[in-house]
This record gives C-alpha cells, structure tokens and sequence, in this order.
C-alpha cells in the first residue's frame, strides 16, 4: 500500500503532507491555471493533427478539441484525486499522448479517413484503455514480466523511433498541410519558421516558466502575426455555440477491427512504461514515496481514462511529463493544484467558441511548433539510450535495425499501400509499431527478459523519468509564488526508481528486490 500521507511533526502532532494540503481557493486557481497554460498546447496539438489528417470539417474538428479538454479535465482529477485504488494522488496531469499520433492516422487512413475512421479508432482506444485497466489489477508477477520487455534500450529505441516518426507530420503541416493548394508554399514555411524561431528564443533568454509555455506562446504569436497578413480565418469562430456538450459516441458507435486493437495495445504498452516514470519522477519530486501500489493505481487511471476517452470521442491517455517538470520547477506540490486544473479544462471543454478560435491555427504555425515538440521527443529518446552501453555490438543493432524498420512505411509507402493486405496494412503501416516491435524482439533475441537491475525495468522506470525534464530548463528559483509548505526541500525517496516494489499474490506490498 502507498505511505500514508500524514506524518509526524517535529511537535509530535500530525500534520499534512505537501501533496495533500489544500491551498486557498485563489492560489489553487493561479496554480491550476498555470498547469493548463503549459499544458495546453501540448493538448491541443494532438486532435488537431489527427483531424487535419483524417479530413474532418472545421466543425468536427472544434468537437475534437472540445472532446479532448473536456476529458483530458475529467482524468486529471480522476488521477491527482482519486476514485478507490484509481488514481496516483499525485499532481499528475494526464493528456492525450503523442506515443498514438502516428497509429491513429495510420488506423485512420487505413479505414478511409472522415469520421468513419473516427469509429475505428475509438473502437481500438476503448479496447486498449479497458485492457490497460485490467492489467493494473493484476498480481505483481504478470505486471513485472510485461514491464521486463522494456529495459533503457528498447524505451529509448521506441520514444526517439515515435519522434522521428513524428517530425515529418509537423513539416507537413509545417508546409501548409497534405492535400491543400498551397502545400509546399514558402509562405507556410515563413510562418513555421517564424514560429520556432520565437519559440527557441523563448526557450534561451525566458525565464523557466516562460520557457515552459514557449510552445503556447509560439502559436498565439504566430496566429496573431497570420491573422495581421490576412491569412489566419475566424469566420468559423463567429459560427460556434458559446456552450457545447460533449455526448458519449457523437461520431457513431465505435468499430471494433482486430489489427488497429492489436495496434493500440502495443501504443498502451508503450505508454504504461512512460506513465510509471512520470509517477517515480513526481514521487521524488513531491518528496512522497511511491510504491509498486501507486503505480498500479497510476496505470488503472490511464487505462479509465483512455476508455472513456473512447466513449467521449478523445484518444489514449497519459500522465503528461511536460506538467511533471512544472511540478519540479514552481515546487507547488499539492495535488488539489492538479484537480484545479482538471475544473478549468472541463469548463473549456465546454466552450465550442475556444475550440474554434484553437481549430483556426493556420498549418504553417501550428507545423513550427509542432515540429519542435516532436524534436523534443526524439531528445527524451536519445538522453534515454545515453544510459545504454551502446559499445556493446548487440545494442546497438537492436537500436539500428529498429530504427531502419521505422522508416520503413515513410520509405517505401508503395509496398504497405498496393502490395500488402488492407487489415494488415493498417497494422503494419506505422514506424512507431515496426520500430516498437523490432526493438522488443530483438532485444529478446540478443539480451533476454531484463533483470531487475539497472538494465531491467528499474532502468526503464529512470530512463523515462528523463522525460518528465527535457521540456523545462533547471531553475533554482521558483517562476511562481509558492505556498509556505513548498519551501521544504524534498527528502529523498526510500522506494526511488532503483526498483519496483514487488507485489504479493494477493496484492500486498512485498519488500522491494535488490539490484
């Protein structure tokens, strides 16, 4: 079971762990807010690419990005509050990942784009999410033995393999978008270049928390400079409802195909690994201890909130690193700060009128920006596969054939599209899923089942915690006023991620292993 959250007092009273304290309603409003700014645009991005993607209309993308925030909201609270043995109880903001960017378009043009790939997507997201959700409650010995499948060089093969994959999609959009008149137009790339040239001077000269929101700012500045020249259209934000409420299958009743399940259990697979380091890393941050019970009810959270994602017409979830840095750098620890955050994106979702004026981003911006949040990506991988001895002949073929297998479908897009079979296409045509799959067996093939050691899971957990980091600059000062208890420097961790605590059969916490 996780500590208890009180703790003695130097008086010998009981007083509250930092996590658990309850701020005054303004500063869990500024707190809460500063959460969403800096996660915004990172959630916003995702439906954005996918819609554009698939073709959807500018009305059913506003519904996307309503969807998306609405229940983006009600998982945060569902993982920072807590529902039972649902949910961390830490400030964990949960958001749609970037892990299923690729898959979904891929599942989505495989089923012929529009909203009748929408049903196909969601059919695959509601499977993995209720999936996902069941295996957190399993004893810990089926847990550890998935979770031996990633150690550092298949996490990190699969997360710089997931940004390379994604970059492209950002120049694409960064050239004006696949299939409109003026893709390729120096004009689109003016804007994109533009817009990552503001964000990268951000990202130099701000301050951290200035820094942290780089990528908002960089759209907000770009669409405003677009919308000066002419080229940025508000029409349709003039058209939407002021309230909107997102319904459960608004798109239709979701399509249940066996290759896109297959194919977006593989995704949870990879995100359950990115979740457990997200929930170490906050765990050290916070000062609060977390054991393998913790993580379970994280993972349990992902998978509640990926399903009802499905249900809601929104994408997979997952605890957002881009906030976990946050956390680290304003040292505002308490969780209801999270909560906060999760009422003011439920009321956002709410707003058809802000999704509009978001769907309304011209593609150059949005592709500038984009393209730095993929590269950021790539980054976390590359800084993961730093802690692999890449001088050992084996690893480094694991990261190099699965990488080549990565650019496969971008490579040869001829063999997937005329020369397979369509339902295994739609598995098979994504460099996320060749490259995730090459870097497992191959690593099984060279290395075996990790260890618990520095190069099994633990390792893995560590390695993604450097996820949690790369989007926000070190800071010795607080970017926001603090509450009194923030102060404290956080005591170290007893169960760090050197090792996962074992579970018993009947799922009480077993002593942790030792390397």
């Amino acid at each position: 079971m996780a500590r208890v959250a009180a703790r003695l007092s130097t008086d010998g009273e009981r007083s509250t762990h930092p996590v658990d304290e309850v701020l005054p309603l303004p500063k869990l409003a500024l707190y809460g807010f500063q959460h969403v700014l800096a996660f915004y645009a990172g959630a916003v991005i995702v439906p954005i690419i996918v819609g554009n993607a698939l073709k959807l209309s500018p009305e059913q993308l506003v519904y996307l990005i309503n969807a998306d925030l609405f229940t983006c909201g009600i998982a945060s609270i569902i993982q920072a509050f807590g529902i039972g043995r649902i949910g961390a109880r830490l400030p964990l903001i949960q958001g749609v990942t970037f892990t299923a960017v690729s898959p979904m378009i891929a599942i989505g043009l495989g089923a012929g784009g529009g909203t009748a790939a929408l049903l196909v997507i969601y059919g695959a997201v509601i499977t993995a999410g209720i999936a996902t959700f069941a295996f957190a409650w399993l004893p810990a010995k089926a847990f550890r033995m998935v979770m031996r499948l990633f150690p550092p060089v298949v996490t990190g093969t699969v997360i710089t393999v997931l940004g390379i994959v994604l970059i492209p999609v950002g120049l694409n959009d960064a050239a004006g978008g696949l299939g409109s008149p003026d893709f390729g137009d120096s004009k689109n790339f003016a804007y994109a270049g533009g817009t990552m040239l503001f964000i990268l001077v951000l990202m130099k000269i701000g301050r951290p928390f200035l820094s942290s929101i780089s990528i908002l700012l960089g759209l907000v500045v770009g669409t405003t400079v677009a919308f000066l020249l002419g080229d940025a259209k508000f029409g349709d934000v003039g058209q939407s409802d002021w309230v909107g409420i997102t319904t459960p299958f608004h798109f239709g009743v979701p399509k249940f195909e066996w290759f896109p399940i297959v194919l977006m259990l593989i995704v949870m697979l990879i995100t359950m690994v990115e979740t457990t380091g997200d929930t170490y890393a906050v765990g050290d941050i916070v000062g609060k201890d977390v054991d393998s019970e913790t993580v379970a009810r994280a993972l349990r959270a992902d998978g509640a909130a990926t399903a009802l994602g499905g249900v809601l017409n929104s994408f997979p979830y997952v605890a957002f690193a881009e906030n976990v840095g946050l956390v680290r750098m304003t040292k505002v620890k308490s969780r209801f700060v999270v909560v906060a955050a999760g009422v003011f994106m439920i009321v956002l979702g709410l707003l058809p009128k802000a999704a509009a004026i978001v769907a309304a981003v011209p593609h150059g911006v949005l592709g500038g920006a984009a393209t730095v949040m993929f590269a950021m990506v790539a980054l976390a991988g590359i800084q993961t596969l730093g802690k692999v001895d890449l001088k050992e002949e084996k690893n480094a073929l694991i990261v190099g054939v699965s990488l080549a297998f990565a650019l496969l479908p971008a490579t040869v897009p001829v063999f997937f599209s005329e020369h397979m079979d369509p339902d295994l296409s739609s598995l098979l045509n994504s460099g996320v899923t060749l490259g995730a799959t090459a870097a497992i067996v191959l690593n099984l093939i060279f290395n075996g089942p990790a260890k618990d050691d520095a190069h099994g899971v633990s390792g893995a957990v560590e390695a993604m915690a450097v996820a949690a980091a790369v989007a926000v600059p070190e800071a010795e000062e607080a970017a926001a006023p603090t509450p009194e208890s923030a102060t404290e420097s956080a005591p170290e961790s007893k169960d760090s991620p050197a090792a996962i605590p074992a579970q018993s059969d009947e799922g009480e916490t077993a002593p942790a292993p030792t390397a």
